[in-house]
């Protein structure tokens, strides 16, 4: 097949969808596929050109003037790449992809990566809606998207392309409390600094790490700096690999208010932390359903920094939950995710063989 991926942009900055489409597009060419990706361009393109995937430059930026220089530059690049599949990972790819569409012969495939953004309703538009995991797909059906639509695919990222070689565990103050993630509200950072202020009182050698960045970052230290334990949380800004936080950290947490997978989580469970997160979104599936992880309501700052302190104070209890986070990682693979998309591309462009149509059940 020729596929072609949509994104805004292949920064190496941590995004969740990047890494997601990066991955995908770097494991379909190994497996033969003709494969290309139409972005503003970023760091990734030279982790593409090794696995031979074509980029093409094409700027999305929604102003007026611009968006018709999108237009123009699509109808350039799908006569030259002559794409069977158009894989759309963000809005403005998938109203481009859509609009255009009747005029080329390829059909449209979409995946929602946040399906709480009101806008998130226009990947609907795909012929096919590939959702990361079975809650992001309940919530597109309860939005009107057509079940006949959609497909799950849930999130892998082990044995990533963009895996580095890990050289040495990052040296952490310990007991350790990791979280990696976007500094966005969203994201709990605020309720996690709230719970650590609770926690150092009762573990007064803990600190807690804070690995990314984001426009709420500021906000995030100035509530930090009014803590009496302020010079025990870090923040570390955005890390290219950041797995050597996870080698060293004795409690990863993810206290998201919503999440529709958390790419992170399979990563931290490879590592074998014992793991904090919010019941909500596609968390608990990413945990086995709290095999694998302690689930906790979000936005509860109390059952935070009870469940971290309890996991501190009991080492046994500690262990029990980093050696459950390492069970049951097959699936968390990235050549899983490779498969299951390529069945979704091949009912739309046929492969010469039967497949079943998944049931609502499966959804």
């Amino acid at each position: 097949m020729r596929i072609l991926h949509l994104l805004n942009d292949i920064r190496e900055l941590g995004n969740g969808i990047i890494n997601v489409a990066i991955d995908l597009a770097c494991l379909q060419a190994q497996a033969g596929h003709e494969v290309a990706i139409a972005s503003a361009g970023g760091e990734y393109e030279a982790l593409l050109s090794t696995y031979g995937v074509k980029h093409f430059f094409l700027d999305q930026r929604r102003h007026p003037f611009n968006l018709f220089k999108a237009v123009y530059r699509w109808r350039q690049i799908v006569p030259e790449f002559q794409p069977d599949i158009v894989h759309a990972h963000m809005m403005t790819g998938m109203v481009l992809a859509w609009s255009l569409k009747r005029q080329f012969s390829y059909v449209v495939v979409s995946t929602v990566h946040n399906e709480f953004q009101r806008n998130a309703i226009l990947m609907g538009l795909a012929d096919r809606v590939i959702a990361v995991s079975r809650a992001v797909a309940e919530s597109m059906q309860q939005r009107g998207i057509p079940v006949h639509k959609l497909r799950v695919v849930c999130n892998g990222t082990l044995n990533s392309p963009r895996q580095r070689r890990i050289v040495a565990a990052k040296p952490l103050q310990r007991p350790a409390i990791v979280t990696i993630a976007g500094m966005y509200h969203r994201k709990g950072i605020a309720d996690l600094i709230a719970a650590f202020t609770q926690i150092a009182r009762e573990c007064p050698t803990a600190h807690l790490y804070l690995v990314g960045d984001g426009p709420d970052r500021d906000q995030f230290k100035q509530q930090a700096q009014q803590t009496l334990v302020g010079d025990r949380i870090h923040f570390e800004g955005f890390q290219p690999d950041p797995h050597c936080y996870l080698q060293s950290t004795d409690i990863f947490v993810l206290a998201s208010h919503r999440e529709p997978f958390g790419l992170v989580l399979s990563e931290a469970r490879e590592a074998g932390c014992a793991i904090v997160a919010s019941y909500v979104d596609g968390i608990p599936e990413a945990l086995n359903h709290g095999h694998a992880g302690i689930l906790i309501p979000p936005a509860n700052v109390d059952a935070l920094s009870q469940t971290i302190t309890e996991l501190l104070k009991q080492p046994q209890l500690l262990k029990t939950w980093q050696e459950r986070s390492q069970q049951n990682l097959a699936w968390l693979r990235v050549d899983r995710v490779l498969q299951e998309t390529l069945l979704v591309y091949q009912e739309l462009v046929g492969s010469g063989e039967e497949i079943q149509q998944p049931s609502e059940a499966l959804l």
